[in-house]
C-alpha cells in the first residue's frame, strides 16, 4: 500500500540544489587550504583507494572528497575547538573510549602521513603516492590491521581517515566534498 505522498510524487521530476556559500571549483583548480603539497598527494591517492573510481558510482575523486577533509582542518573539526582534549590519553585504548590522542585532527593528518610514507618506502620502496593501486590497497590494510606500526600517538590514523573519506563523499556539497551531489544522486536521496 502506497502513502499518499509517495502517490503525489509518482512521475514528478524534482530538481534540488544546494545552497553553497561558493561555486565549487574543479579539484585540479583547488588550492588546498591546510594541506601542504605532500599531505595533498597522499589524501588524493589514499581517497582514491578508499572509495575507488572503478565502482558503480562516483568515487572520492569525482565527489571531491579531498577537498571536503582539507576544509575541515581548517575549520573546529581540525582544531578539536569543540572537544575535550584534556589528558589523560590512553593510545591503547579501544575506539569505544573517544579520542585517545592529544593531537587534534590537524596534527594527526601533519603527524601521521609522513610517518606513513616512510612505511611504505620501507616496505614497498616509494612514498604511498607513487605506488601501484594495489599496492596502496596493501599498504592501507596493513594500516588499518595494525601491520603498519606508527607512533602511537597516530594509532587512529586509518579510521579518521577513513570517517573523514565517508563523511565527505555524502556531506552536503556547501562543505567542498558531495561535488554536484553526485554521491546523493547515485544512492537516490534528494537532498
Amino acid at each position: 500500500m502506497a502513502s499518499g505522498a509517495g502517490v503525489a510524487m509518482t512521475g514528478v521530476a524534482m530538481t534540488f540544489h544546494a545552497n553553497g556559500k561558493e561555486a565549487p571549483v574543479q579539484l585540479d583548480k583547488y588550492k588546498p587550504e591546510y594541506f601542504n603539497a605532500e599531505e595533498w598527494a597522499f589524501v588524493l591517492a589514499a581517497t582514491a583507494r578508499l572509495i575507488p573510481s572503478e565502482g558503480d558510482g562516483p568515487g572520492a575523486i569525482e565527489a571531491h572528497v579531498p577537498v571536503f577533509i582539507d576544509r575541515q582542518l581548517m575549520g573546529y573539526y581540525g582544531n578539536a575547538e569543540l572537544w575535550y582534549m584534556e589528558g589523560p590519553h590512553d593510545t591503547s585504548a579501544k575506539p569505544d573510549r573517544g579520542w585517545q590522542t592529544p593531537l587534534n585532527p590537524a596534527q594527526l593528518y601533519r603527524k601521521a602521513i609522513p610517518l606513513f610514507n616512510e612505511a611504505c618506502k620501507e616496505k614497498f620502496g616509494k612514498e604511498f603516492k607513487s605506488l601501484t593501486h594495489e599496492q596502496q590497497d596493501a599498504a592501507l590494510t596493513a594500516l588499518q590491521k595494525g601491520e603498519i606500526k606508527l607512533d602511537p600517538e597516530v594509532s587512529i590514523f586509518f579510521a579518521t581517515l577513513l570517517a573523514n573519506t565517508k563523511e565527505g563523499y555524502f556531506a552536503d556539497p556547501t562543505h567542498g566534498g558531495n561535488f554536484k551531489m553526485q554521491s546523493w544522486k547515485y544512492i537516490g536521496f534528494p537532498g
